[in-house]
């Protein structure tokens, strides 16, 4: 796809979006990709049922908040939606919740694009939400329209996963979204939103990102900022930058090795030294240990990770800016990135 023909889609949905006002007290939390099944081998979010109920019937619903399920909620390129929605009573329930607070809002993605012809209503659906906050917008979408593929042909890929990947039990990370297909996406949507001048918030790629920074890149920058501290550094202060280089650089080498067919680098997405913060990915739910959220409350942006206490990686541990845990739960709440929404829409706006 044409990067003209992407911008007239981003428009498209910028024009067809929901629209809301982002109150300076609003809370919103986005969480994309479930994938839910049917509870059997080949459902990818059995796993992680229990923690996501668990974060939105514990912590986001009673403390009124806003959830945008940000596509791919549901897997009908391999279940039929009555047989996941009979699968997962208690989850729907909670969605139902939000719902009748008027606190739901529910964006379609290639995934579960069907839901237009097998939707009762139960849920009203959406292509893109549009928050509109005093300094600059807000577009929140899953994501598979950076790819033509996935705008003109989900037919097809709604036949490989159905009669080429389940018979083989290929996992839905792996089809159709490989490495170089999700770092084109990434790139077409950073470019997309830059031109926009807004900020957007995605899902599809399964990667969490935070202000174009993906958790490679992070991890990066981390290290190198580390390693000057420590020319400086004297004893305990010294032994302690020790260790969180060998923690990051352990989990760097782990990603390098993922991706080292791809060179992953910040040049994927700009050639200049400074990146617009203007890119946001809510991650998925089906990864093992956890799940990842973008959050927005109280004018502020951030990259939160929720796994049961004790399950996280250690540098997630380490690197978390602060932890809480829902009272009474064994869940655990990271939040591993933040800033302030005026911060970013500044940058933004002085370096596009």
């Amino acid at each position: 796809m044409k990067m003209q023909e992407f911008m007239t889609t981003m428009r498209s949905l910028v024009d067809g979006a929901r629209v809301r006002r982002l109150e300076g007290d609003a809370r919103y939390v986005f969480i994309s990709d479930l994938h839910m099944g049917n509870r059997t081998s080949r459902d990818d979010f059995r796993r992680n049922e229990e923690l996501v109920l668990g974060a939105l019937s514990e912590h986001y619903l009673p403390h009124a908040w806003n959830l945008v399920l940000n596509g791919d909620i549901e897997e009908l390129h391999k279940f039929q939606p009555r047989e996941i929605r009979a699968a997962y009573p208690e989850l729907y329930d909670c969605f139902g919740r939000f719902r009748d607070q008027g606190r739901l809002v529910k964006i379609l993605g290639n995934h579960d694009l069907g839901l237009l012809l097998h939707d009762e209503g139960e849920f009203p659906l959406d292509h893109a939400l549009k928050l509109n906050a005093s300094d600059g917008a807000i577009l929140a979408f899953h994501g598979h329209q950076s790819y033509k593929f996935f705008m003109k042909y989900n037919y097809l890929s709604d036949f490989i996963v159905r009669y080429i990947a389940d018979p083989l039990k290929i996992q839905n990370g792996e089809l159709p979204m490989t490495s170089k297909r999700r770092f084109k996406a990434e790139r077409r949507i950073y470019r997309a939103s830059k031109d926009l001048g807004m900020i957007t918030v995605a899902g599809h790629t399964h990667r969490p990102l935070f202000e174009s920074y993906s958790k490679y890149d992070s991890l990066r920058w981390n290290i190198e900022a580390l390693l000057r501290q420590y020319t400086h550094a004297q004893g305990e202060e010294r032994a302690r930058i020790v260790s969180l280089i060998e923690i990051y650089a352990a989990e760097f080498k782990r990603l390098s090795k993922k991706e080292k067919k791809n060179k992953v680098s910040r040049s994927l997405y700009e050639r200049e030294d400074l990146l617009v913060p203007c890119m946001f990915n809510s991650g998925c739910a089906t990864a093992r240990g956890g799940f990842t959220a973008i959050e927005i409350e109280h004018g502020e942006i951030s990259l939160v990770y929720w796994s049961k206490e004790g399950s996280a990686r250690p540098y997630i541990e380490r690197e978390a800016l602060f932890k809480d845990r829902p009272e009474g739960t064994p869940w655990q709440r990271y939040t591993l990135a933040k800033d302030s929404l005026e911060y970013v829409f500044a940058r933004i706006k002085l370096l596009s």
